[in-house]
């Protein structure tokens, strides 16, 4: 009984535990896959048209034959489809598509020996493939399982030459060979495409990276993908974390992001966590501190404070010569909110204000505490998610004395100056950089339009694929070993009728 009532304490936690809500879900659409299909299509007719066949070789009384370098010359897969399936498979479904062939022949009759060409043609070719898409345990996107299968209903070959009598007698032989050596060669081919080089193409979607020398990403998957009839989502971690301690986890207690839009080819939702795990993870690193010296230190603020502030406040004597320094240090990791109405960043500081004699101690003057928020702008360029930052509210009180806090009353025009002109465009730069979102290489976004929701913001875009699939695929194609190659790479025929 005691056991039961404990099972039943640790059930809500559980239930958590496998259901962690994403700091970054993707959806790709419909209209999404009919791109994906129309590159997919060109790289399997690529895939198909480096085939390989076995030599055929044969005898029929007197007659010996035997046809070798068998090469695919043309295709025709006008009518394919690549659907959704849930859950978690996409399908693959080529119809009615020739393939056209082109290969050697050696007759051996008696003494007459004949080379020379065919040109074959396999017709209403049907191939249905079945892609499962799953989270490896690096959690990362890949094809874990694949089934085919192919059928030829008709192939027929066209000979010409001395003997062309005699190979059309033969042509039973050797087009009911032809068709049963293409048709096992088909599926083996997708799959290697499929198992092989499309998951070299998903080794390329970012998991777990760096940004800068500060902090990186978490792009694992949370779950194997789901997949409805007309979308496929995929939720992940999105959690930055500081390099000084890359195994630190941030509780993720945000609003999961919830996409319903499905009229652009792949939408793109980040929720408030994404934002707070990469300011949580800058404040880890101790870099939200920025200081100011000397000359770096605007000249009319310093005017300002040495003659009116702490002329006043202190005693100074405004002609103290000596350097001003203004120390900006974030007090607690800055936390982002998300409305319909737009994003913003509220951020508390200390603004520590010293005088720096030569070769004596640092005189500190004040400590402030700072209240600033800042509106984002959030917005995605390739596959670059970036964030600009503008000054909306800044508030500075002493934690000293109420006449202190009444007196910085006159600094705070001053130093919002100083933030928007000196130390905003600091920030921004740090920005600028952005941060990958999860795609493969070679597929970019095009025209984004951002959309804020109540708790999360949503990118919506089209994709394109500046590089093809080949062309990524053949980048990190995995080099084959020496023996791997020379066992796989089909014999030369010999020209010799004896060999026959």
């Amino acid at each position: 009984m005691a056991a039961g009532s404990c099972l039943l304490l640790l059930l809500p936690s559980l239930v958590t535990a496998l259901h962690s809500p994403p700091g970054c879900k993707i959806r790709i659409t419909s209209k999404g896959l009919d791109l994906v299909k129309q590159e997919g299509l060109r790289f399997v007719e690529q895939e198909l048209q480096n085939i390989t066949v076995s030599d055929l070789h044969g005898n029929e009384g007197q007659f010996q034959y035997n046809i070798s370098q068998v090469k695919v010359t043309d295709l025709q897969l006008a009518f394919s489809d690549l659907n959704f399936q849930p859950q978690q498979n996409l399908v693959f479904n080529i119809n009615n598509a020739s393939i056209s062939l082109r290969f050697r022949r050696q007759l051996l009759y008696w003494f007459f020996y004949d080379i020379g060409s065919i040109n074959a043609s396999a017709d209403g070719v049907h191939i249905y493939t079945v892609l499962q898409l799953a989270k490896d345990e690096a959690g990362r996107l890949k094809i874990s399982n694949m089934t085919c299968n192919a059928s030829i209903a008709r192939m027929h070959a066209g000979f010409s030459g001395t003997l062309r009598k005699v190979y059309e007698f033969l042509s039973t032989f050797i087009v009911t060979g032809m068709r049963f050596l293409l048709g096992q060669q088909i599926c083996p081919s997708l799959e290697h495409a499929s198992l092989v080089l499309l998951n070299s193409l998903l080794d390329t979607v970012p998991v777990r990276n760096y940004v800068d020398e500060h902090i990186g990403i978490d792009y694992s998957l949370l779950r194997d993908p789901s997949i409805s009839t007309d979308t496929l989502d995929l939720d992940f971690k999105g959690m930055f974390f500081p390099r000084v301690r890359e195994d630190q986890e941030l509780e993720n207690h945000a609003v999961e992001p919830v996409i319903k839009e499905t009229e652009r080819m792949v939408y793109v939702a980040f929720s408030e966590y994404f934002f707070d795990s990469a300011m949580h993870s800058y404040f880890q690193a101790g870099v939200l501190t920025i200081e100011l010296q000397g000359e770096k230190v605007p000249k009319d603020l310093e005017v300002l404070l040495r003659a009116t502030f702490f002329g006043t406040i202190f005693m100074l004597s405004p002609s103290v010569d000596a350097p001003l320094r203004l120390v900006l240090q974030v007090s607690a990791p800055p936390r982002c909110i998300i409305k319909p109405s737009g994003t913003s960043v509220s951020v508390s500081a200390f603004l520590n204000i010293s005088l720096v004699p030569p070769d004596r101690p640092p005189v500190q003057l004040s400590s402030m505490a700072v209240e600033t928020k800042l509106s984002a702008k959030v917005f995605l360029q390739g596959k670059a998610l970036r964030v600009q930052l503008d000054l909306r509210r800044f508030r500075i009180y002493s934690k000293q004395s109420a006449l202190e806090s009444l007196a910085l009353f006159s600094l705070q025009a001053p130093l919002k100056t100083l933030l928007q002109l000196t130390i905003m465009p600091i920030i921004n730069e740090r920005t600028k950089k952005g941060v990958q979102i999860p795609l493969p290489e070679g597929m970019d976004f095009t025209r984004e339009v951002v959309t804020n929701h109540a708790g999360f913001l949503t990118v919506g875009a089209d994709l394109h694929f500046s590089k093809g699939l080949r062309e990524v695929i053949e980048k990190y194609r995995p080099v084959p070993t020496a023996a791997a190659y020379s066992s796989s790479r089909p014999a030369e025929p010999s020209l010799d009728p004896s060999s026959l």
